[in-house]
């Protein structure tokens, strides 16, 4: 039974035609045929949710199970945080919604409309979740930032170690796939236990903002981010002077738009990097669910029209004006975004910036012992986040990080000669 309308489906005509083989590879490579989706999507709930996601993991079949498996999944999980709360185990009740709402989120994902099952996945991703927030260990508060005459939902985590005085804070922002509920882990995240705050947005496109038709434009999450920094610089409890922002995979290239645009900010950590102009490799070359989903995300029905608003998405005539400190973390050998053209990118700007690079990696760093064996993209995000938000200084250089988890490093540009010379 098909989860979309067939005029959905029918949008993008490589997908059409590769249908059947789309269900051929999910049986024969699994769930994770794209990415490391069960990966990234449970690890913000650490072991807790493994059990969870190997079982859809073994349930899938073909592209079409993805949606009802998740959402079985969460519906079990929610009925025993249900359980817990009448026993009066908040804690159990609240691992168990946290879970459910990453499954619930993990359901929306493939379904590219606005269909009925995807408002109620919705809905209930947001239950759940606001279940977790009312027994959660900190303090954590929905908000909703005004944005283009609607608003962009958000949830704000104030860090149970903070300091006196007004906390520093990060801006995150998801990339294609996921959802701000999976920017925040339930437990140990790397950057609360460093005492800063988080405001996890659902920008244009992403999340919720999909399902009240608040699409990603070519420029306009530059506004949803002021939007979104404004919000952060008029809280009594945080620091207007020390805002940063933390991105990854489609994300890298929306933060990237607003960092071109704020001056003020301290720095900005982008990972599993979107850099390539006009996005050939991810639309075109990638699997198609890719670009069936960022039209789904964008607006568009016309493939042709998707194509010419899709050739336009471009850094590299502002990354120059990016004055705040830059880390990218990548993989060599991304398969959605060659990563020459992040190294083209960074070398037009002129703020400090460090590329942290993975021998033979792919876009989601889960591939090669460079990272198993070598510095945690996530710990040295939130590393490099805290030291800039605490104003120590930086040089602009390239760390290599080879198969055996070796970090070598280089003055920026310098790699790439010796590599020219032999």
């Amino acid at each position: 039974m098909s989860i979309m309308p067939p005029s959905v489906e029918s949008r993008v005509k490589r997908y059409a035609d590769q249908r059947w083989l789309l269900d051929c590879i999910v049986r024969t490579v699994g769930i994770e045929w794209d990415q490391n989706r069960i990966g990234y999507t449970s690890a913000p709930a650490g072991p807790e949710a493994t059990g969870d996601f190997m079982a859809v993991r073994s349930r899938v079949q073909k592209f079409s199970d993805i949606p009802r498996e998740f959402a079985r999944a969460a519906r079990r999980r929610e009925a025993a945080g249900r359980r817990y709360e009448e026993e009066g185990r908040t804690v159990s009740a609240r691992e168990c919604y946290f879970v459910a709402s990453l499954l619930y989120g993990s359901a929306m994902w493939a379904i590219f409309a606005n269909t009925p099952e995807v408002i109620e996945y919705n809905d209930k991703k947001t239950e759940c979740y606001q279940k977790y927030v009312q027994f959660a260990p900190y303090h954590i508060e929905r908000v909703e930032i005004p944005f283009a005459g609607k608003s962009l939902p958000a949830y704000f985590h104030r860090p149970r170690n903070a300091g006196a005085g007004p906390m520093p804070c990060v801006l995150a922002i998801d990339g294609m796939d996921g959802f701000k509920e999976m920017m925040v882990s339930m437990y140990g995240d790397k950057l609360l236990e460093r005492g800063l705050a988080i405001l996890a947005i659902d920008g244009p496109g992403q999340g919720e903002c999909c399902v009240r038709d608040i699409h990603c434009g070519e420029t306009n999450f530059i506004e949803a981010g002021q939007a979104a920094l404004k919000w952060i610089r008029g809280r009594p409890e945080l620091d207007p002077a020390r805002v940063a922002i933390q991105a990854v995979s489609m994300g890298s290239f929306w933060a990237t738009q607003v960092a071109t645009a704020d001056d003020r900010l301290c720095g900005c950590s982008v990972a599993y990097v979107c850099h390539e102009p006009g996005m050939n490799t991810i639309f075109n070359l990638a699997s198609p669910t890719f670009k069936l989903r960022y039209m789904y995300m964008a607006g568009y029905d016309s493939e042709e029209q998707f194509d010419r608003f899709a050739a336009r998405l471009s850094l590299m005539e502002i990354a120059e004006r990016v004055k705040s400190p830059y880390l990218a973390i990548a993989g060599e050998d991304d398969e959605l975004s060659p990563i020459e053209y992040t190294y083209e990118m960074m070398d037009r700007m002129r703020c400090p910036k460090e590329l942290l690079l993975y021998q033979g990696e792919r876009h989601s760093l889960h591939a090669t012992t460079a990272t198993a064996l070598g510095p945690s993209p996530h710990t040295y995000s939130a590393d490099w986040l805290a030291d800039r938000l605490d104003a120590r200084p930086m040089e602009t250089r390239e760390l290599y990080v080879d198969l055996a988890g070796q970090v070598h490093q280089s003055r920026w540009g310098q790699r790439r000669t010796n590599l020219h010379k032999g």
